[in-house]
C-alpha cells in the first residue's frame, strides 16, 4: 500500500457562501502542487453552520450554495485533489436540511454525502434533519469514514468504523476550544487504531487547532489556532512506525473481542467458580 497524504483545514466560517468558498478554493490552490492528496474540512465550511453562522434559513440562497459547491468540485478535478467538504444540503420543503460532508474525488465527482446522525439537542429541535447511515469511500488505498462534531462523543460511531475496516476517520467540527474535542480525538484514534484527521474553524474567539491524529493516539501534526492554514500528513500504514498500533495491538483487539483467545484458556477450579472466598 501506497502512502497518501492528507491535510485538515483550519479557516474562517461565515455566513457569507462566496467569501467560505474563496478560503476553501484558496486553501486548495495551496494544496495542488505539495503532493497532498486529499483536503478535509471543517463542519459549515462551505454554507456556515446553523446556530453560530446561520440565524435563519430562510436567509440561505440555496442557488449560491449549489453554484460554489460546483466550483469547488470544479476545482478539485483540475487539482486532482479528494476533497471532504462541510455543508448544509437542502431538502425538499418543508423537511429541514442535513448537516453534511461532502466527498468529492480527484476527478471532480461528487462520491457521496455523508449525513450527521447524532444531532445535538438544538440541532434536532429547531435546524437539522438527521441522516441515518455511516459514510466509508476509498481513496489513496485508504478506507476513510466520516463523521460530525457532537458526534466524537458517541463511541458507537466510531466502532462502526473500526468494524468497517476503516482506516482514517473524517471528524468535522464547528466549535470552540474545549479539551473534550481534541483528548476525545486522541482517545478513538488509540482504542480503535486509526487515524482521525480533525478540522476545525479558524474564526471563534478561543479556536481549537486542526490536526491529525496517529493511530497510536498522538498528535502527527497540528495548525496554528487562529491561524488558517493546513495540517498536513503522510499517511503510510507500513511505516515501521506504525508496527504497534496497526500490525500488533488491532490485529490482537480484533481476535480479543471475538473470545477466543480466551475461551480456550478457560478452567474448571472451584477457586475460580467460588466468588465468595477470598
Amino acid at each position: 500500500m501506497k502512502s497518501f497524504t492528507i491535510a485538515a483545514a483550519h479557516h474562517p466560517v461565515s455566513a457569507d457562501v462566496r467569501t467560505n468558498s474563496r478560503w476553501v478554493q484558496d486553501l486548495l490552490r495551496q494544496a495542488g502542487d505539495t503532493g497532498i492528496g486529499m483536503v478535509h474540512f471543517p463542519e459549515g465550511a462551505l454554507s456556515g453552520f446553523a446556530k453560530s453562522e446561520i440565524k435563519d434559513w430562510s436567509r440561505v440562497d440555496w442557488r449560491v450554495v449549489e453554484q460554489e459547491l460546483e466550483a469547488v468540485a470544479r476545482l478539485a478535478g483540475d487539482l486532482g485533489l479528494w476533497v471532504v467538504l462541510g455543508c448544509n444540503h437542502r431538502l425538499t420543503a418543508p423537511h429541514r436540511p442535513h448537516n453534511s460532508l461532502y466527498v468529492i474525488s480527484d476527478r471532480g465527482c461528487l462520491l457521496g454525502r455523508y449525513d450527521k446522525r447524532y444531532c445535538s439537542h438544538s440541532e434536532i429541535t429547531d435546524w437539522y434533519a438527521p441522516g441515518f447511515d455511516p459514510l466509508v469511500f476509498e481513496a489513496g488505498g485508504l478506507r476513510f469514514g466520516c463523521a460530525l462534531c457532537v458526534e466524537i462523543q458517541f463511541p458507537e460511531i466510531f466502532d462502526e468504523y473500526r468494524r468497517l475496516g476503516v482506516d482514517v476517520v473524517l471528524l468535522s467540527i464547528n466549535a470552540e476550544w474545549h479539551p473534550m474535542f481534541p483528548v476525545t480525538a486522541r482517545a478513538h484514534a488509540g482504542l480503535y487504531g486509526f487515524w482521525v484527521s480533525f478540522a476545525v474553524p479558524s474564526h471563534f474567539r478561543n479556536p481549537m487547532a486542526s490536526l491529525v491524529v496517529g493511530p497510536d493516539g498522538e498528535v502527527v501534526v497540528e495548525t496554528t489556532a487562529g491561524r488558517p492554514g493546513l495540517a498536513t500528513a503522510v499517511l503510510d500504514p507500513q511505516d515501521p512506525h506504525w508496527d504497534i498500533p496497526l500490525r500488533r495491538a488491532r490485529p490482537w483487539r480484533a481476535a480479543a473481542r471475538r473470545g477466543d483467545i480466551y475461551r480456550e484458556k478457560r478452567v474448571t477450579d472451584p477457586r475460580s467458580a467460588e466468588k465468595r472466598r477470598f
